[in-house]
């Protein structure tokens, strides 16, 4: 799952956990829940079990600091749908490998992903751009 969908981090579904949401292979989808949401490119794909998802960690976090998208992140960095706790005091490793989420397929339009773009500097231009003298 290395290849971007349309800009969004893949996702695996089941075909008939696909199916019931009329998702189709290629579209771009919502995973949601109440600690957030992303869009992903759907792959449809018997390799996965039903009721389960599989999302990598590749996406850069691309928040809507407007929140006109209602997103918490552009790019599908599943990091926004879990809980930020470590495995114990003294390890602090990662603790949620997993979480529950629902997926819809997305009908708001196409968003502006920013993740990789530089950051504007003081005077509104992009760090990139060349100044003319």
């Amino acid at each position: 799952m290395t290849a971007k969908i349309a800009g969004h981090e893949p996702v695996k579904i089941n075909r008939q956990d696909a199916a019931e949401r009329a998702i189709e292979n290629g579209d771009i989808v919502r995973l949601y829940n109440d600690r957030g949401s992303c869009l992903c490119g759907a792959i449809v794909s018997d390799e996965v079990m039903q009721g389960v998802l599989i999302v990598s960690t590749g996406a850069w976090f691309d928040p809507d600091p407007s929140g006109a998208s209602g997103l918490s992140c552009h790019h599908g960095n599943p990091n926004v749908l879990t809980p930020d706790l470590g495995t114990s005091k003294l390890a602090q490793g990662p603790a949620a490998h997993s979480c529950l989420v629902e997926v819809e397929k997305w009908t708001g339009g196409a968003v502006a992903m920013t993740a990789h773009k530089p950051p504007l500097i003081e005077d509104g231009r992009r760090q990139d751009s060349k100044a003319k003298a």
